[in-house]
């Protein structure tokens, strides 16, 4: 079976590996307070022009996610997410769990706009009792989004705008970070993430670490005291040095962004064989994420020989499906499934 279903199927990078092996028997202190960290923190830092940063280490997106929100919220606050975010409705309730309502709106190709958050502040603000309802705080993005598609620098300052317009926190969901800034005509960069908003993370268990996601945190009010948090959410990983180790391993040499350009040309080349096969893509995403809408006798015939994933059953006997490429996606492999989309369609 050949797997385009996740981008975390393989274990880890050779060069992340190699890393490890190179430090295993040097002796070092426990909860991230390790010289690697270290080095990883303030590499990141300079990669982010952001000296004012903290960087935190922690093991996976959704432990991230509901760390850094539960941090930024008070009990009484919300986080505006697109209904197709991740959190709202890939991570079991975990927002929820923390005492934090997510408000989703909707989304148009996984993105939500700066006039959508204005709206939502100003429903909330204009109420004639605003304090019988969560009060939104924080937005939530991610990038790419979970279509695979990218904010532009320009959406990205307007809702930066919005957000201080309306006193509100910005946090973005960075687990396919790698993917996205290196996709074609992306136009941001880590300076730009690390100046538009309060914490975002760069990805690591879905680009060529073992595990590991690194948290920018510019914001210095939600510094103070986040290690609390991170303790008491279960995130503080007695061995962090592994987490800064891998880090140190895939930003050293560009290697997390050249990692990220190959999963994309991999999956750009699946992208152009359904269009030319008759099966536009879904959404018009640069990334690793591809999605079709395919006749469910043509998806029955590619199971045999391929994971991907159901995402949901369409009309007409079509289902939509998405082809996810990755950091160590062979291109035999993709050579293979484009040869037989030519075969099954012809």
């Amino acid at each position: 079976m050949i797997r385009f279903n996740c981008d975390y199927s393989e274990g880890a990078h050779p060069q992340v590996l190699e890393k490890l092996v190179q430090t295993n028997l040097e002796q070092a202190p426990g909860y991230g307070q390790d010289v690697f960290c270290r080095q990883a923190a303030d590499l990141i830092k300079s990669r982010c022009q952001a000296p004012q940063a903290e960087v935190y280490f922690l093991c996976g997106g959704t432990q991230t996610n509901l760390t850094v929100i539960a941090a930024m919220l008070r009990p009484y606050q919300c986080v505006i997410s697109a209904d197709t975010g991740h959190i709202n409705v890939h991570e079991t309730g975990a927002i929820e769990a923390t005492g934090h309502r997510i408000l989703s709106v909707p989304s148009h190709n996984g993105k939500i706009t700066a006039q959508q958050i204005h709206q939502v502040c100003q429903a909330h603000w204009q109420d004639d009792n605003p304090e019988f309802a969560p009060q939104p705080r924080l937005v939530y993005l991610s990038l790419p989004t979970e279509f695979g598609t990218m904010y532009s620098k320009k959406e990205l300052q307007e809702i930066r705008q919005a957000c201080d317009k309306n006193k509100l926190f910005l946090f973005i969901d960075g687990a396919r970070l790698g993917y996205g800034l290196a996709a074609q005509g992306n136009d941001i960069t880590l300076p730009d993430l690390a100046a538009y908003c309060d914490a975002f993370y760069i990805g690591g268990t879905k680009l060529g670490a073992l595990l590991g996601e690194a948290v920018v945190m510019s914001n210095e009010k939600i510094q103070k005291d986040f290690r609390y948090f991170i303790k008491q959410k279960g995130a503080m990983l007695a061995k962090g040095r592994v987490l800064g180790i891998q880090f140190l391993a895939l930003l050293e040499n560009d290697l997390y962004f050249q990692l990220g350009a190959h999963a994309n040309k991999q999956a750009l080349k699946i992208r152009k064989a359904f269009e030319k096969a008759g099966f536009p893509a879904m959404y018009d995403s640069p990334t690793n994420q591809q999605f079709f809408a395919l006749p469910n006798a043509l998806v029955k015939q590619l199971e045999e020989t391929y994971a991907f994933a159901h995402i949901q059953p369409l009309e007409h006997n079509q289902t939509l499906i998405r082809i996810c490429t990755s950091w160590a996606t062979r291109e035999e492999d993709v050579t293979q499934l484009i040869e037989d989309i030519k075969r099954l369609t012809e």
